[in-house]
């Protein structure tokens, strides 16, 4: 395969200083550290721009079979460091600036994380689009380009305070609008039905009005080879005509406001959705990202085909959850409406189009929509809902007669209550696969939660175990552990995880276990001078670093955590010759801003860490810390400085993780229940280099339905009601005594997690850490383990998976043809 050739330190010194001369107009006496960034960035983006004219060029004539991935969600983090490695000339710059008298380092600080994520499921789709491009495969993301990502955290007095996150505020080099790409989305109106000309009924959606989708592109490089792949965001931009309105009227206020009203769509990540307009504002967006995502396709499908039947050998579309699942009534609408298909025909290539995974079970994030809202906002959409429902239920009728439960439990209109469209069941009933992403999640899928589709359907139904890239989880966030491991094996892990295999026999080194926890403890030193800038809290780099990043939520257990840490803070009071190795809690992650027991547990972490950390009798052996606004850059330094990964959700509730995976890629051992893809991450590394307790997700199930009595475990354990005991006193609130009973009361009448029922069993499971810790030679030799085991947790392995088993896609490799003339 052709490459381009390698640039040399002076050719990148000359495209730096040309582009801080000609592009930002700025010299050395003038330019600031954000110019000096900005200069790297758009030279590095020179590298990319040829590959990626090639990537498209390449799949438009060879008429490549493409995958598109839309998810709502795109937690990409910083794109220099990425883009720097994936190129293959992270030295080459290295060397480059340090002569004109610049620190790399420095300069990839100043770029603002990309955080148009909430978690998990936006890092996922960004570790996807990475594999994807690493493996070569012809793949679009498309997601919104919101202005405002997910807010930035701030704790102050010890709370979560949100402030907006303007990414964008000083400038983004790696976007490109696209001015041609410019769709128009429908909303409100009515639907007119007639007959047309050939007998047949239509129905026309008329009286709505229309905001515009514009496209913003930015490149996906593989890493090295010559793929740059496409993430496609769009921004909602006012319909001229629609602001004329009001000009023409004389009302030119109101005009403004229409404009700013209309381009709120792509304004926030995930409006807070407890009220009814914030509700509202995200089922806009959701349709907004679908009909403009759906419009794209068809446009580019057409440019080399005119047979829609076509469409599914072309085409393969990836709803990543169910934020996406409107595209599928809007495929619906244009092939029906605009394209004059029958029914039959519009759903036999809209079943082979798409496909579903689904990330969660829990009952509160499976989406419903009210219908009245559904009706006003996309009249023509809920009657194609309302059709495909009665002829799906028509289907089950014929498979199960005289079962009218079954008919109710499988509705896509929920009527229990107040009605509502199951948007879990619309996708599930109009796609050819769905698939959960670890194996525990995907039979509870089949088992449980969607039982009654799987018995119709068991065919569609597979596991996806999510990955993570290595090259970013590990190659570049840890790149002392990495050149470490190349030393040893070489550096073919990059692109083949499994190599770390090759690891497993140098955990019996003792020499190569010394530069392994050297590497561990230098990560460690950098933490702990991030932790002292950032939060003024001096830590032992010697310490052990139990670490729990992700969003605060009440299955997480970040409660949990903090009931062990104030179990440990009395023991060190009440015995202080105790032999425990010196911890440093660490905690980070946003919760939502209407979740107010998310951000009750964020108080009382700080809380409680504000007496700890200030408390002489016990501050050598234990600390907490908070770090704010937890992001991909800053998960960057923790992953390879943690010696302890906390995976604590209660059995049955996480669908994955991948937190978990990319702790344990970087030498830090799990503590964690058999939950989500710990199950698996067990099996790869063995139950010796792990730590599992709790209960079991049919013990959990058993314990709710046997009549779970929390104030049970209260009373048996001494140790347990004495910490509950504080926190409801006022111990970490002296100023406000009840602040944190509510939690406690929670806990002890209702306990639905089950925080109490594995709280014994959680601190047993410390007390292996500690022991295990206090022996370094045999914590470094299950830290290599771990790493050496990762190679399944590999992103590309689930890619590859999707491509052969659900999307029909192969490798298009990209010949380099370089810049064209004319």
């Amino acid at each position: 395969m052709d490459q381009v050739a390698q640039p040399t330190v002076k050719d990148l010194q000359k495209s730096f200083i040309y582009h801080l001369q000609h592009t930002l107009v700025k010299d050395k006496y003038s330019a600031t550290k954000a110019d000096m960034y900005l200069a790297l960035a758009y030279a590095v983006r020179d590298l990319l721009a040829t590959r990626w004219i090639d990537t498209q060029q390449s799949y438009y004539i060879n008429d490549s079979k493409r995958v598109y991935y839309i998810s709502m969600e795109f937690l990409m983090g910083r794109t220099l460091g990425n883009a720097l490695i994936n190129l293959g000339v992270m030295e080459e710059w290295d060397m480059a600036l340090k002569e004109l008298g610049l620190n790399i380092e420095d300069l990839q600080e100043v770029e603002w994380d990309a955080g148009l994520g909430n978690g998990g499921l936006g890092r996922l789709a960004a570790c996807f689009l990475d594999s994807m491009a690493s493996m070569q495969l012809p793949a679009y993301g498309y997601g919104i380009r919101y202005e405002y990502g997910m807010f930035y955290q701030k704790i102050e007095d010890g709370g979560q305070h949100e402030v907006p996150d303007n990414w964008l505020r000083y400038q983004n080099p790696w976007e490109f609008d696209r001015q041609e790409h410019l769709h128009p989305i429908r909303f409100e109106g009515r639907v007119v039905e007639f007959t047309d000309r050939d007998g047949s009924k239509r129905c026309s959606w008329v009286d709505y009005y229309e905001v515009m989708a514009l496209a913003y592109d930015f490149p996906v490089p593989g890493y090295k080879n010559n793929t740059v792949n496409t993430m496609r965001l769009w921004s909602a931009k006012a319909s001229r005509d629609f602001d004329l309105n009001f000009f023409n009227q004389g009302n030119y206020i109101g005009s403004v406001e229409s404009k700013m009203k209309t381009e709120n769509i792509s304004k926030v990540l995930y409006p807070a959705d407890h009220m009814l307009e914030g509700k509202e504002l995200r089922l806009r967006q959701e349709y907004f990202l679908a009909s403009a995502t759906v419009q794209d396709i068809l446009y580019r499908f057409a440019k080399k085909h005119d047979n829609l039947a076509e469409l599914p050998d072309q085409v393969a579309i990836q709803l990543n959850d169910t934020h996406p699942v409107l595209a599928i009534p809007e495929l619906m609408r244009i092939l029906i409406d605009e394209r004059k298909l029958t029914w039959e025909a519009a759903w036999e290539i809209t079943t082979k189009t798409f496909a579903y995974t689904n990330h969660t079970i829990l009952q509160e994030a499976l989406e419903k929509w009210p219908l009245p809202m559904i009706g006003r906002l996309l009249p023509r959409h809920l009657l194609i809902i309302f059709e495909i429902n009665r002829r799906f239920l028509e289907e089950v009728e014929r498979r199960f007669p005289g079962d009218t439960a079954r008919l109710q439990r499988m509705s896509i209109i929920d009527d229990s209550g107040e009605k509502q469209v199951r948007m879990a069941y619309l996708a599930i009933v109009a796609s050819h696969s769905v698939n959960g992403v670890s194996a525990l999640h995907s039979e509870i899928l089949k088992d449980d939660l969607f039982h009654d589709f799987y018995e119709v359907w068991p065919e569609r139904f597979n596991n996806k175990t999510n990955g993570i890239t290595q090259r970013r989880w590990l190659r570049h966030c840890n790149p002392h552990l990495s050149d470490l491991i190349s030393e040893a094996i070489g550096d073919k892990w990059t692109t083949d995880l499994d190599q770390l295999q090759n690891l497993k026999p140098l955990a019996e080194d003792s020499e190569f276990r010394r530069r392994w926890m050297d590497i561990k403890r230098m990560n460690k030193q950098k933490l702990a001078e991030h932790i002292y800038q950032r939060n003024c809290i001096q830590v032992s780099p010697d310490s052990l670093f139990d670490c729990q990043t992700k969003r605060i939520h009440e299955y997480k257990r970040q409660l949990l955590n903090i009931l062990q840490v104030v179990a440990r803070y009395n023991r060190l009071k009440e015995y202080p010759g105790l032999e425990l190795p010196p911890r440093t809690v660490i905690f980070g992650g946003k919760a939502a801003p209407s979740y107010a027991t998310a951000k009750l547990i964020i108080k009382l972490i700080n809380s409680v860490g504000n007496v700890i950390n200030n408390d002489p009798a016990v501050n050598q052996q234990l600390k907490v810390v908070f770090l704010a606004n937890y992001s991909v850059s800053l998960a960057e330094k923790i992953f390879p400085a943690a010696d302890l990964s906390e995976q604590i959700s209660t059995a049955g509730t996480e669908a994955s993780g991948t937190g978990n995976m990319k702790y344990a890629l970087n030498g830090a051992l799990t503590i964690g229940t058999l939950d989500g893809a710990n199950i698996e991450i067990m099996e790869e590394v063995g139950k010796e280099n792990i730590f599992i307790f709790g209960l079991t997700t049919p013990q959990a199930v058993g314990l709710r339905s046997s009549g779970y009595r929390p104030q049970d475990y209260y009373y048996q354990l001494p140790e347990l009601k004495t910490v509950l005991d504080q926190i409801s006193s006022g111990m970490f609130s002296p100023g406000n005594q009840g602040l944190f009973r509510p939690l406690v009361d929670n806990l002890l009448n209702s306990d639905y997690y089950l925080l109490l029922a594995d709280f014994d069993s959680y601190m047993d499971a410390q007390a292996d850490v500690d022991r295990l810790y206090m022996i370094p030679d045999e914590w470094a030799r299950k830290s290599i383990l771990n790493t050496a085991s990762m190679g399944k947790f590999s992103s590309d392995r689930t890619i590859g998976e999707y491509a052969r088993d659900i999307w029909g896609i192969k490798p298009q490799p990209v010949e380099l043809k370089g810049i064209r003339h004319w």
